[in-house]
């Protein structure tokens, strides 16, 4: 999330009631996750096993529970509880979702919007593309020309992203958005959840079945074709071309690659390459898969040939 203008690390500091280290002047542009911080981003780190990954990465700004030395060219912002911080920030830039009468979406002259359609704030829809009745868009949904959407699907819904402290969860306010391109179709009954601070995007061409579920910050190339009952999780990539049979399951934090096909009820928990056909859960290639299946339907003939084999030997 890009912030309206830009800000001092003591203007932030400020806003967000902590001490900082570093010049005053350092400058601060926006407030990002870390899988898509740039620089003059702020991002925040809690746990040691992270400290160096968020120290090192594009991000200049690093809310921080441990006083470290300060990286060339950035700032720090020190809290016991950088999550807490981070998440006040994005509310302080980014106000909770509110359902008003006029939002003044801007919708294409040639686009049709069903009734029953309910729209957020900063809602595109492009040319000639259909929203069918009881759709439901939040803040920050841009569609882009030829794209149909069917009934009752939500998009831009908010991120399943809890902290638990105390037996408590806090969530992660989502101030992303969700951009679908060009000519793309998701049936009935989907949800599409908005990045957190970034954006979920779904590629020129690709085509959703009904009852998907896809999380915050996914990244869908061109040309995806993605069944029913397809559950996603948050921060993946599915590259150009990759198909997802019904009912596959996809763990956060991993990459499909371009033409890959995931037959259905399969379960995706690594990275996956491209160009090959996956089965199974854990997924695996599925001619492998398919030969494992068959190997261990012979298991009992095999217990039964020891079996006698044993019996054979007390008998002599």
């Amino acid at each position: 999330m890009k912030l309206p203008r830009t800000y001092t690390l003591k203007e932030i500091a400020e806003i967000a009631d902590c001490p900082y280290a570093g010049s005053e002047n350092h400058v601060v542009t926006g407030i990002n996750e870390i899988h898509v911080v740039e620089p003059g981003d702020i991002v925040f780190v809690d746990h040691p096993k992270y400290y160096d990954k968020a120290l090192k990465s594009a991000a200049t700004t690093i809310i921080i529970n441990k006083e470290v030395e300060i990286p060339e060219g950035k700032g720090l912002i020190l809290s016991d509880e950088p999550f807490r911080i981070f998440n006040n920030l994005t509310l302080h830039f980014s106000s909770k979702q509110t359902w008003e009468k006029d939002t003044s979406p801007k919708i294409h002259p040639t686009a049709q919007v069903a009734p029953g359609v309910v729209m957020g704030k900063n809602v595109v829809i492009g040319p000639n593309s259909v929203i069918h009745p009881n759709a439901v868009l939040y803040d920050n949904v841009h569609i882009g020309s030829n794209v149909e959407i069917h009934a009752n699907t939500t998009i831009g819904s908010h991120a399943f992203y809890y902290k638990k402290e105390g037996g408590v969860y806090t969530k992660m306010h989502s101030c992303g958005s969700v951009v679908i391109e060009d000519n793309v179709e998701i049936g009935s009954g989907c949800c599409i959840d908005k990045g957190v601070t970034g954006a979920t995007s779904i590629g020129s061409g690709t085509k959703i079945d009904n009852s998907v579920h896809i999380g915050h910050d996914t990244v869908i190339g061109p040309g995806c074709l993605i069944a029913a009952q397809v559950g996603v999780a948050g921060c993946v990539v599915i590259e150009s071309g990759v198909t997802l049979w019904g009912q596959v399951g996809v763990r956060s934090d991993i990459t499909i690659g371009k033409d890959a096909v995931v037959l259905a009820q399969t379960g995706i928990s690594k990275s996956l390459k491209g160009g090959k056909t996956y089965f199974g859960s854990p997924a695996a290639e599925s001619r492998e898969k398919l030969k494992e299946m068959a190997n261990t339907r012979k298991v009992p003939e095999i217990l039964e040939e020891i079996k006698a084999l044993k019996n054979q030997m007390n008998a002599n």
